[in-house]
């Protein structure tokens, strides 16, 4: 980390300002793994003892330079008047996530801690972290904005615009690694075709980033997450050999992109989802036949699917604490599971509200929020679902979270679809992130 920066002083020589508190204590809490994922040798606040309160991580920090000793001599204002840095910032972590862009705003030493790693790892650690929605969605001219949702407040959040190169691309990959980045990939761009770029969003900064491209160009392709590394297969790509047979695996610890083992078959993937420590995915082959397809990371390799699983598999669908859901009509208002005892699809859950089966009602997304079923439809409105105790008799089960303005949106999407009317956009990736 740079502890200092230069300034000019009146007679016009350059001097240093300490922007960090050195440490000279041995509980510093700033050791942050590379994958973002764990706190190493973290303990609890100790009275008296001193942090070292740093946004990125730097080897190099603690040595001593030629500096120290004048270094040492300034002293950094408190992070809160007359609190000791230890119990303020045990304080600034237990603000909720929808005030910390303002905790940002306030002056550098809160900007550093509110997005650094630290601050979020012990967030993690006490168990405060919060869970937001965001959704990408298309509008009818095809072009691409995206929004977030927090299920506390239940309002939407301010977020940067999407980059430029995916304003308007086709096709592309979503998925979050370490809970926090939210990464975007490949994909078609209507001008430069197939693309192997990729960028991820960083929902501690609220910030894009550039992240390595991919190995091979592609679009219309699955993707996953295992064990926190993020694997493409198949899709297609402009050539003699437009659809593929290719995979390839990311890992942000690396930082790079390597080749897996090739599909069986190539193939444009429709539905994928992580299951029994596997991926399986189903779509359609060079020559529009149905095909199934599981990959097995810790073997390397490909095998096809035929049982009933892939049978009555339907998209959209999650897996959560080891089991499998789907949605079983339009609106998702209904459930199933899959009971591998079985090989079958059972009816799980149903709201006995059903909303309708217009465009703008249709369940686009089903994912896992705090625990639960989160699912989002195309007019932005949600339901969360507590599939741990299904009590037919609590009404807690099946939840319909009341965001602003959403009757209306209800009512207006349902006269559409009376009247003949097309919805405005559609929802086309949904994930959580956490901080």
């Amino acid at each position: 980390m740079d502890l200092s920066s230069q300034r000019q002083s009146p007679n016009g020589s350059r001097g240093f300002r300490l922007q960090a508190p050195l440490v000279d204590s041995v509980s510093c809490y700033c050791r942050v793994d590379s994958g973002l994922k764990t706190v190493v040798e973290a303990r609890k606040f100790v009275p008296g003892s001193k942090l070292c309160i740093q946004p990125d991580i730097n080897p190099n920090a603690h040595r001593r330079s030629k500096h120290s000793k004048r270094e040492r001599t300034r002293i950094q204002p408190p992070l809160l008047p007359g609190l000791p840095d230890d119990l303020a910032v045990a304080c600034l972590i237990r603000v909720p996530r929808a005030d910390h862009r303002k905790l940002r705003l306030v002056c550098k030493r809160w900007y550093r801690l509110a997005s650094g790693n630290f601050f979020y790892s012990q967030r993690k650690l006490l168990k405060m972290s919060e869970e937001w929605v965001y959704v990408f969605k298309r509008d009818r001219d095809g072009k691409i904005s995206w929004n977030t949702f927090d299920p506390v407040s239940q309002y939407p959040q301010p977020l940067p615009p999407v980059p430029r190169e995916y304003s308007e691309a086709v096709g592309f990959g979503c998925a979050v690694l370490s809970g926090c980045h939210l990464y975007l990939f490949g994909g078609k761009d209507p001008l430069r075709g197939s693309m192997r770029r990729v960028i991820f969003y960083n929902a501690r900064t609220n910030k894009w980033h550039r992240a390595p491209d991919m190995l091979r160009k592609r679009h219309f392709f699955g993707c996953c997450v295992i064990n926190n590394c993020l694997y493409v297969a198949g899709g297609e790509c402009e050539g003699i050999q437009r659809t593929l047979r290719s995979a390839e695996v990311y890992d942000p610890n690396k930082n790079r992109w390597s080749f897996v083992a090739d599909m069986s078959t190539a193939m444009v993937p429709l539905i994928g989802v992580v299951y029994d420590k596997k991926w399986f995915l189903k779509g359609l082959g060079s020559h529009q036949q149905v095909m199934s397809e599981a990959y097995d990371p810790e073997t390397n390799s490909w095998s096809p699917v035929s049982d009933g699983m892939v049978t009555g598999w339907r998209n959209p669908c999650t897996s959560l604490n080891g089991r499998l859901y789907g949605l079983d009509c339009r609106d998702g208002c209904k459930l199933r599971v899959f009971d591998e005892s079985t090989d079958s699809w059972n009816k799980f859950m149903d709201s006995k509200v059903h909303l309708g089966n217009s465009n703008a009602l249709e369940a686009a997304a089903l994912v896992p929020l705090n625990n639960k079923l989160c699912i989002v439809r195309n007019n932005m409105s949600m339901s969360l679902v507590d599939v741990s105790n299904p009590d037919k008799n609590n009404p807690r089960v099946w939840e319909n979270i009341a965001v602003k303005g959403q009757s209306k949106s209800i009512l207006s999407n349902i006269w559409s679809s009376i009247a003949g009317r097309a919805v405005k956009s559609h929802i086309v990736h949904c994930q959580v992130l956490q901080a």
